[in-house]
């Protein structure tokens, strides 16, 4: 398991080579790439952006793609038209992980239809990237005041990301699980244990607010790994640790505290609490 810094996510500033720097200096071992600042690089910037990793013994992460799963058919082939040149610039940097959730609910979709729907994107878009060497974790949402919030309830748990995986058919396919969706479903060491490594393409770390009830819990209102102890952030790693998973950990805790502080003092209390998580 890798230590990995998504700047963005701690309410972080930092072009790319900025982000790998930074994950040096701070002891970071992944770090988040850019996908739509690769797409714009010439092959010789790109080789420049693998010196740098080089040079900092820092390791790629897992990109955030553009891929809106729940759009409306022009912007999903918007999407689709952008998807190829993004693939190859990120294989070209050596890139080999993608992530995007999943809405967790529709106005106008029932859950079969989208669930087709979702079907037919996925294997579009993992095709594609499987093409250029990139997998492509899905993340589910799990917090029930997510999923109630529209009319249709829509994929909100591992089991149904796991379904989807499977009708989707493409072997690099596989899930984005974070500590905090997996608590707010309700999930055990045991859903962990019955993936493997090859499974699970990213993994976020985050703990979750300290007296509120689960089925209460907000999205937007995270802490950091560890930080309250209401996960049981122990046992989600020690679970990922006996299935061999080997990819990068991120926070993304969404925590307007940690957004307010200066960027140094954000980048090492983050290193910080993911490093006391790794120690439990």
């Amino acid at each position: 398991m890798k230590s990995s810094l998504s700047p963005g996510a701690i309410g972080v500033k930092a072009n790319q080579l900025e982000a790998i720097e930074l994950a040096h200096y701070y002891g970071f071992e992944a770090v988040e790439p850019q996908a739509e600042y690769i797409r714009g690089l010439d092959d010789a910037a790109i080789a420049k952006l693998r010196d740098a990793l080089r040079a900092n013994n820092v390791a790629w992460g897992a990109t955030g793609l553009r891929l809106n799963l729940n759009a409306d058919d022009k912007t999903w082939d918007e999407d689709m038209n952008l998807l190829p040149a993004t693939a190859k610039a990120l294989q070209k940097a050596g890139v080999t992980r993608g992530v995007r959730w999943i809405t967790p609910n529709s106005d106008t979709l029932t859950y079969l239809k989208n669930f087709k729907m979702h079907i037919a994107r996925v294997r579009q878009a993992a095709t594609i990237l499987d093409d250029n060497g990139i997998r492509l974790g899905l993340e589910y949402v799990g917090p029930k005041t997510a999923w109630i919030s529209r009319r249709y309830a829509f994929i909100h748990t591992m089991a149904e990301v796991r379904e989807l995986i499977a009708e989707v058919g493409k072997r690099n396919v596989g899930i984005l699980l974070d500590s905090w969706h997996w608590y707010t479903s309700s999930e055990t060491a045991a859903d962990i244990l019955a993936l493997t490594n090859h499974d699970i393409v990213s993994i976020d770390l985050n703990d979750a607010p300290a007296g509120v009830p689960v089925d209460q819990q907000i999205d937007s209102k995270r802490e950091l790994p560890a930080a309250t102890g209401v996960i049981d952030v122990k046992s989600f790693l020690a679970s990922l640790r006996k299935i061999g998973f080997d990819g990068p950990i991120r926070a993304e805790p969404f925590n307007a505290e940690l957004r307010k502080l200066p960027r140094e003092q954000a980048l090492a209390t983050t290193i910080a609490s993911i490093k006391k998580a790794f120690a439990l």
